[in-house]
């Protein structure tokens, strides 16, 4: 990326410069005598920028100027052009990726698939896999935006060799403002998307490991839920998880207590199919001696740090191995995800059987 896209975007300067050439055209304007429209049409659209940068400022999300102005990573390629090369790069490539539907329907957007150095080489290695989701308002894109999973996996490429699991980050909303909760639901088969569709391609196209103990599922959010829902309900599938801020569970609202809202909106109005999603009705019923579980949260995240006050032990219970992180100071913003992310990401991957063990900690 070019350094001068790099510039820091700060709240202040968001909110500041924003609001301050806000009133100077809304000054030039009334000195021109504008039409009074017009006046009005210029205001409500510099709002809309100013809460825009509002927005931005609380969740961290474009944090320079080139992820602002839409520029794209130089290191991603077509996914023709990436099953063809051979030579082995410096770092690791990105690569937009169209996953068909072919069982379960969903109108997904393009999912985005990051493999390390080492996937070049031949023959190809089965590489371990870690499946990011994103939350809501959001798309996969967030995590090589705002969550920079693609520079924290560079990283560790290049502290092992060249080699680290395949990131794999697909869609799980079909649209910005989307919020499927990752269930089969009236917003499609969702579910069957993630655990069908997106393993069955990624494995068969891209060569990696067989699911199961060398998968991972981690998520932000709405896909932190998500994470441990598929986790726990597919075992044979993931063998460890990563939970970054979720709720207590699939919710259509903002709060764990909101259940009510969940039944009728997800689940038809069923009580058993939203209890067969419910982690902590999972976890009381089952026992998971096999599946590791990463939680972490930023400390005056409300919500969140409810939920995984609730779901920590019941999981350690379950016979889960936990590893959990409480971001002192730490909100709902991409500072704590990305922090996240990077925390878990040798732990995960020692998970695998394919690296070292790292450390439960982040630090």
């Amino acid at each position: 990326m070019n350094p001068l896209l790099q510039i820091d975007i700060t709240t202040v300067w968001f909110l500041a410069g924003l609001a301050l050439a806000s009133v100077v055209l809304v000054y030039l304007l009334y000195l021109l005598r504008f039409h009074r429209f017009g006046v009005v049409a210029v205001v409500v659209a510099l709002l809309v920028v100013n809460a825009g940068a509002w927005t931005n400022g609380y969740y961290d999300y474009f944090r320079d100027l080139g992820f602002v102005l839409g520029e794209e990573p130089g290191d991603e390629v077509a996914l023709d052009d990436l099953l063809r090369r051979t030579a082995v790069p410096d770092q690791g490539v990105i690569s937009p990726v169209p996953v068909p539907a072919t069982t379960s329907g969903f109108d997904a957007r393009e999912a985005v698939v990051w493999v390390p150095p080492a996937w070049f080489a031949r023959p190809r290695p089965e590489l371990p896999v870690v499946v990011l989701l994103h939350g809501t308002p959001g798309s996969p894109q967030d995590w090589t935006d705002g969550g920079r999973a693609d520079d924290t996996a560079n990283a560790f490429a290049a502290a092992h060799g060249g080699r680290a699991p395949i990131l794999v980050m697909p869609d799980i909303n079909g649209s910005l403002d989307g919020d499927t909760e990752c269930v089969d639901g009236p917003a499609g088969k969702v579910e069957t998307y993630l655990t069908d569709d997106v393993v069955r391609y990624v494995h068969e196209t891209f060569r990696t490991a067989e699911p199961g103990r060398a998968w991972a599922v981690a998520g932000l959010s709405e896909g932190g839920s998500c994470a441990i829902m598929l986790a726990l309900r597919h075992p044979t599938l993931f063998g460890s998880f990563g939970d970054y801020a979720g709720l207590a569970g699939p919710r259509s609202g903002e709060t764990n207590d909101d259940t009510a809202s969940a039944v009728a909106q997800l689940f038809g109005g069923s009580q058993q199919a939203f209890e067969a999603h419910e982690p902590s009705a999972i976890l009381a019923a089952q026992r998971f001696p096999d599946t590791g579980g990463w939680f972490e949260v930023g400390s005056v995240d409300a919500q969140p740090m409810a939920a995984t006050t609730e779901l920590v032990p019941i999981a350690r219970r379950a016979g889960i191995t936990v590893c959990e992180k409480v971001v002192d100071g730490g909100g709902h913003d991409f500072d704590v995800f990305s922090a996240a992310f990077a925390d878990s990401l040798p732990w995960l991957a020692g998970r695998t059987g394919a690296f070292p063990p790292g450390p439960c900690s982040g630090g």
